[in-house]
């Protein structure tokens, strides 16, 4: 309720503004930091003392701490630029010379979550285009948007520039030049605007809106209308040039008035008033003053404009200019030759509405245009002072009153309307003034019994000493000083003085115009900060009740917030404050702030409440406000019922047993002794999950404070209600009142006799028990004592009045017990609403009894549909448990760590049928559980069903490391939920769920092939081939079939396989992700195949779900999507198939190859599309052409495989390689009507020509064309022969010897061949020896090479015989 000075906003990228503005200063640093000769050196050390003993420190000028010397050493460079601001504040214009920065809002989140605003650098720039001129002022004007659904911010805002040589311009928010008038030649002094404002009364005149621009010798003023219509016009134009590319047409200059202001030695600044008319007798009074005794007066007063100069001789100027009295003026079009006027206008018009042609352009004049002379005017009268020269005028927002100032360190205040001097302050060397207005509070004067008066505004004068480094606040006319604030010495008080332009006074209806009135910014830490002042600050004086009140208001908010006051000073301060205060609002608003205060003890809160309340009630009743009264009593009986608490619980007295029955105790022991080795379980994993950071002042142990307990509790009349929070609030509450008797040590009895006489409603406390129990499940399940506690307390809540209704009927669910359940099942922590329910559970029970044998007086057991309700969900929450222990079995080290998932009952009915098969096939995803390793833990589970009961891991043997004890314990715990959800975990929907988690995890990680490969694992162990077929269908179009077809796309177009950057452009993949991926999309295709195939064999599976479970309501689940799935066409799949098998084997044996190109038009056109349509499929013999490229490929697939073969048996330590290809390419032989033969014949060929003779024998019974084979397979002998005999390095003499007994014609032959073809042409003389054997065999002893085939068989057998 005082003056405060509040930041809304930081300038960033302050230094950047900075060197870009001074960099051509930055060699030369010293010049801006020597005082000049003449300078006074003035001794500062006492200044600002006066009551502000603050500011003595800040400003005293001998400091040499580091702050300051970087501070000053970086702040001063702001006070030789010119800087504005709009009121807007979106928008702060920097310039200095010829370069000026724009910086415009932005929104950003700070590191404590809030948004704030800072301003950052949207545009900087040279804005001179005249050589040698510099910036000289600048104004920001947010224009109104015209849109009828605007609330009052701005549209757009324009910067006016004006400059040394004369020149006004006018551009937008990022620089671009919307206009520029030259409207006299000398430097521009100031530039100021005054926009609409509402009149506050009937007889105030409305003003119209102005730009005035002031030179040393002349005025001009811009009508505001005028001037908003001509830059909206330019900025449309502007914007419509540039989308178009054209040039930007030049609009035609402004109108103006100007006026040349006389009788003033200099003029520095100046003030626009506005229109005003003079009352009759001050007409007659300067008529007969100008005119003299026989002046004429004329009958209605005349309406001037007045403005306001300040300079030197007269130190103030008063100028009145009648309206009408000098036409405004069309600069150099209006001294066009009369006969020319109306087409000179007309084509200027033209040619800035865009409909003036190219041709009719006039060329550029160099010339500067021609200024028109000013229309003189008079001053009226001044304030002459020939010694002091004014700096500075500041109009107030309601133009009635200006401050000034001048070069003796005075601030003086003027009346606008009388012209005289009202005030004057002394000791404000270099001030910079501004104007806060501020108005009345709304329901500060409605409250008076005749007709509700206006409301109030007041005037507040703002000086910023920068010598001093203060800011003051000061009441006008003749108020006191209501704030002061110190600042540093170094900063900006920016003043706009006017708002919106474009407004009036239809627009303005309901609008909420976001503008600051003065701002103050720091170039030392970029900060800008706002005043603001309450309004009651104008009423302040000596005697005003109001002011002596917020005195002690403030007295008493020092006094709270001083840590070290000891609690009876304190108490007795406080007491005497608060019933010196008179005005019940203020004494209403101390209170509330003492009981918020954390420092103050609950004994000195009570008795100042009771003795406050005891004062209120020796007064008049009449005279007593209401609210206050209630507040004291309603705080009073809160303070006492935290009182009693707080002291039962300290007393230290045990808690005794008087409701709990042994059956009872002995029924609870029994439920829990059956599910004690789950909660044992889940207690360990629990506990000894990561460590986690917490705050001693958030933990539900740490005692709530008194503030805390007032803050959640309400008093109405005689009832006591809890206020509606967050949860971890209601768990403190809930630990304050209930933790004691939990833990037994406080009499629970007693605490709820307590909290019974207060009127707190039963549903509320069983609310707050619940809370503290389900949040401190940890605690919880350390205290074996605590069920039976819980028990009690359950027992006494539900037997206080309005608990359970005495009206209920046993075969209706009872209210009461329906809050514990709904509790239960929403709670994460699983254990503890388990018990909770367990406890609830046989407190009904034993509730239902004794209702049924005072309604019934019958021995028979009451079956009631509450306790179905009951028996339904302890069998839930079991199930829940079950599930939440598996999910907190932590992943093994390695694996991408994540938060373990919570789930609860109510979160699993929500999920539909299939959440509970999601959540495991996560927590198998989080484990990096490979489908085999979960199969075989589902394996046990069929095992445990047959012998029905759990398995055991057998310790006898011993695990081999700790990971398979893990493991068996992960499996074991898998098997126990299974066989809780026998239906929703059945194996098919199980393997279904993993495949689908695993298929998600890969699209958002597609680099990761083994999530597809596990996906398409998982997928095959599914036993139904519906569930099959549908999932695999999902899986095609969901995620496959775009990369699919974005891989056969570029293999296409790159003709062979691509390197990684390009997979990675095209695909979303690198290269070995994408071969990975083309093997999952053929095995998925063939699963698709398959399942096709089956489903008509098998009937489609009923989904079941568990008794208990089969109110789940939710989302249909993947398997119930699955089987809605259309069926596919099968030729169109096998047409995939074959498609995703070439790309997947060019891929990995990098072939060239154009994989589409295989096809004819209509294979081309059947590829992705939808699986289930029916497509024209390639039918009867295909084209040879086309053939014969299938068949050159799949012969280079095999080459390509043989090779690898050949490396592997090479490779040290390798396996044989993967042997499915070549029945694959025998497979794909098939399907593209290529001969099998011609593949198995070159396989055999290959296999030999690698050396990989054994493999070869078998392929070669296959092969139906021996006679080819064996003319191929000759050639292949007698090159490795060939090799032998002539193209070894070392050719042994038996060698020789037995070529050059070899028949001529073998000779020849041999000779012709060429061995460099061999892969591998050393190769054993036996193997060779026993090719030559199988050729005679193959070859019919009619060949033509028969004899040839004998020949070499003698060749080599000597060849044998000499080595």
């Amino acid at each position: 309720m005082s003056c405060c000075l509040l930041e809304f906003c930081r300038v960033q990228e302050l230094k950047a503004v900075r060197e870009f503005l001074f960099q051509n200063q930055q060699n030369n640093p010293s010049l801006g930091d020597k005082k000049t000769e003449n300078e006074l050196a003035w001794d500062d050390s006492d200044w600002g003392s006066w009551d502000n003993p603050e500011a003595k420190e800040d400003g005293s000028g001998t400091t040499t701490g580091v702050e300051e010397d970087s501070a000053a050493g970086s702040a001063p460079w702001l006070q030789d630029c010119v800087v504005s601001l709009s009121p807007c504040s979106d928008l702060m214009v920097v310039a200095k010379d010829h370069k000026a920065v724009f910086l415009s809002a932005k929104w950003r989140t700070d590191d404590g979550g809030r948004e704030e605003m800072t301003l950052a650098v949207s545009w900087s720039g040279t804005l001179s285009t005249e050589e040698g001129e510099s910036v000289s002022s600048v104004i920001c004007i947010p224009l109104a948007s015209q849109k009828r659904s605007s609330t009052g911010r701005p549209d757009w805002t324009c910067i006016v520039v004006g400059f040394s040589s004369g020149y006004v311009r006018f551009y937008t928010e990022s620089g671009v030049l919307l206009l520029a008038q030259l409207l006299n030649e000398d430097p521009v002094l100031r530039l100021k605007c005054r926009t609409y404002e509402i009149p506050r009364h009937p007889g105030v005149t409305e003003q119209h809106e102005e730009l005035s621009i002031l030179y040393p010798a002349a005025l001009v003023t811009i009508d505001g209308f005028s001037l908003f219509q001509s830059l909206r016009a330019c900025r449309n134009q502007v914007a419509r040039a540039a989308a178009a590319g054209s040039e930007v047409v030049h609009p035609p200059p402004l109108a103006y008035k100007k006026w040349g202001l006389q009788d003033m030695d200099t003029i520095v600044d100046h003030s626009s008033v506005g229109i005003m008319t003079l009352c009759v007798f001050d007409q007659m009074k300067n008529a007969s003053i100008l005119g003299g005794f026989h002046a004429s007066v004329k009958g209605s007063p005349p309406a001037m404009s007045q403005y306001i100069t300040v300079g030197g001789g007269p130190y103030t100027g008063f100028y009145y200019a009648i309206e009408g009295s000098s036409q405004p003026l069309l600069s150099h079009v209006a001294l066009a030759v009369a006969s020319k006027l109306t087409s000179a206008l007309f084509s200027a018009a033209s040619g800035w509405l865009g409909w003036k042609k190219q041709s009719e352009e006039e060329p550029t004049q160099k010339q500067k245009p021609k200024v028109e002379p000013a229309t003189p005017l008079a001053v009226r009268f001044g304030l002459p002072d020939s010694r002091r020269h004014g700096e500075f005028i500041c109009l107030s927002p309601c133009n009635t009153l200006a401050g000034v100032t001048d070069d003796f360190g005075r601030v003086t205040l003027l009346d606008v309307g009388r012209g005289i001097a009202i005030r004057m302050w002394k000791g404000y060397r270099d001030a910079q003034l501004g104007w806060v207005q501020v108005s009345e509070g709304r329901g500060e004067r409605e409250s008076s019994p005749s007709a509700p008066l206006p409301r109030r505004h007041a005037q507040f004068l703002v000086i910023y000493a920068p010598r001093r480094g203060i800011l003051e606040v000061w009441g006008t006319q003749q108020g006191p000083r209501v704030g002061a604030f110190t600042v540093g010495k170094h900063c900006r008080l920016l003043y706009a003085g006017y708002r919106l332009m474009g407004v009036n006074s239809v627009t303005s209806q309901g609008w909420l115009l976001h503008t600051q009135q003065v701002c103050l910014f720091d170039p030392a830490t970029g900060v800008l900060r706002t005043v603001t002042v309450p309004f009651h600050l104008a009423l302040s004086d000596k005697k005003s009740e109001r002011a002596k009140d917020m005195h002690l208001l403030k007295r008493l908010t020092t006094l709270l917030k001083s840590r070290e006051v000891e609690p009876d000073i304190l108490e007795s301060e406080a007491q005497s404050v608060l019933l010196d205060i008179k005005h019940p609002a203020v004494k209403k608003q101390a209170l509330e702030s003492l009981l918020a205060n954390k420092n103050a003890p609950v004994s000195c809160l009570t008795n100042i409440t009771r003795v406050l309340l005891a004062s209120l009630k020796g007064q008049d009743p009449e005279a007593v406000d209401e609210g206050l009264f209630q507040l004291c009593s309603s705080q009073l009986k809160l303070l006492q019922l935290y009182t009693d608490i707080q002291q039962l619980h300290s007393t230290g007295e045990a808690t005794t047993d008087t409701h709990t029955e042994p059956t009872e105790v002995a029924g609870i022991e029994e439920e829990l002794a059956r599910v004690s080795p789950t909660l044992q379980r889940y207690a360990e994993l629990t506990s000894g999950s990561r460590p986690s950071v917490s705050f001693a002042l958030d933990s539900p142990d740490a005692s709530l404070p008194v503030r805390g307990f007032l803050s959640q509790m309400e008093c109405e009349g005689e009832e006591i209600r809890v206020v509606p929070g967050p949860n971890a609030d209601w768990t403190q509450l809930g630990s304050f009142l209930f933790w004691g008797c939990l833990t037994g040590q406080s009499p629970l009895q007693k605490v709820c006799n307590t909290l019974q006489k207060t009127g707190i409603s039963p549903q509320q406390l069983l609310s707050l028990l619940l809370s503290v129990w389900l949040h401190r499940e940890k605690e919880v399940l350390k205290k074996t004592e605590a069920v039976r506690h819980l028990h009690t307390l359950l027992t006494a809540l539900s037997s206080m009045k309005g608990a359970v209704e005495e009206s209920w009927d046993m075969q209706c669910v009872s209210p009461w017990w329906q809050q514990v359940r709904s509790a239960c099942v929403q709670s994460h922590s699983s254990a503890a609403a388990l018990l909770a329910a367990i406890v609830a559970h046989r407190a009904a029970k034993a509730n239902i009894t004794i209702l049924a044998e005072t309604k019934f007086q019958s021995e028979w057991e009451a079956v009631s549909l509450e306790l179905e309700q009951w028996a339904v969900c302890v069998r839930q929450l079991e199930d829940v448990l079950s599930l939440q222990t598996l999910l907190c079995v932590p992943p093994p080290q390695g694996t991408p760590g994540s938060a373990t998932p919570h789930c609860s009952v109510k979160a699993l009915l929500e999920g539909g049928r299939g959440g509970i098969a999601d959540s495991v096939a996560k927590w198998v995803f989080r484990q990096d559980l490979a489908p085999e390793r979960l199969k075989d833990m589902l394996q046990r589970r069929g095992e445990a069903e047959s012998t029905e009961q759990p398995s055991q891991p057998e310790q006898g043997k011993g695990e081999k490391s700790q990971e398979d004890a893990a493991f068996n314990r992960a499996a074991e715990l898998l098997v126990s939920v299974c066989q809780r959800f026998p239906d929703s975990l059945s194996p098919d929907l199980l393997f279904a769920h993993c495949c689908w988690e695993y298929v998600v995890q890969w699209n958002k990680d597609p680099e990761e092939g083994r999530y597809l490969c596990w996906a398409v694992e998982h997928l095959k162990l599914v036993s139904s081939p519906h569930i099959q077929l549908g999932i695999s269908s999902m899986m095609w179009n969901t995620f496959i079939v775009k990369c699919f077809s974005a891989a056969a796309f570029l293999i296409e177009k790159v003709g062979k396989a691509p390197k990684d950057r390009l997979c990675r452009r095209d695909v979303g993949m690198g290269d070995c992700a994408m071969t990975s991926f083309l093997g999952s999309c053929v095995q998925l295709l063939q699963i698709l195949m398959e399942a096709d195939s089956g489903v008509e064999e098998v009937t489609p599976p009923e989904l079941c779900v568990e008794e208990v479970w089969g109110g789940a309501e939710g989302p249909a689940s993947l398997a119930e999507l699955a089987l809605e799935q259309k069926g596919v066409h099968y030729p169109l799949v096998q047409h995939h198939y074959l498609l995703a098998s070439l790309l997947h084997t060019a891929m990995t044996f990098s072939l060239r190859v154009k994989p589409l190109s295989l096809f004819d038009s209509k294979g081309k056109n059947a590829f992705f599309r939808e699986l289930s349509s029916i497509q024209l499929m390639p039918s009867g013999d295909m084209d040879p052409g086309l053939v014969s490229l299938r068949q050159e490929f799949l012969l280079r697939v095999l080459t390509g495989w043989v090779t690898t073969q050949r490396v592997a048996v090479e490779g040290p330590g390798s396996g044989s390689g993967d042997k499915t290809w070549p029945s694959l390419c025998l497979d794909l032989g098939l399907l593209l009507q290529v001969n099998p033969d011609i593949l198995r014949r070159h396989l055999v060929c290959e296999l030999y020509n690698q050396g990989l003779d054994p493999r070869a024998e078998q392929v070669m019974f296959e092969v139906e064309d021996k006679d080819v084979l064996g003319s191929q397979l000759l050639v292949l002998t007698g090159q490795r022969l060939s090799y032998s005999l002539l193209h070894t390095q070392t050719q042994t003499r038996p060698a020789m010897e037995l070529l050059a007994r070899l028949p001529p014609t073998l000779c020849t032959w041999l000779k012709a061949m060429d061995p460099s073809e061999l892969g591998c042409p050393s190769v054993p003389l036996s193997q060779t020896s026993r090719l030559v054997s199988r050729l005679i065999e193959i070859l019919p002893e009619n060949h033509g090479q028969y004899s040839l085939a004998l020949h070499l068989l003698e060749a080599v057998e000597d060849l044998q015989r000499e080595d």
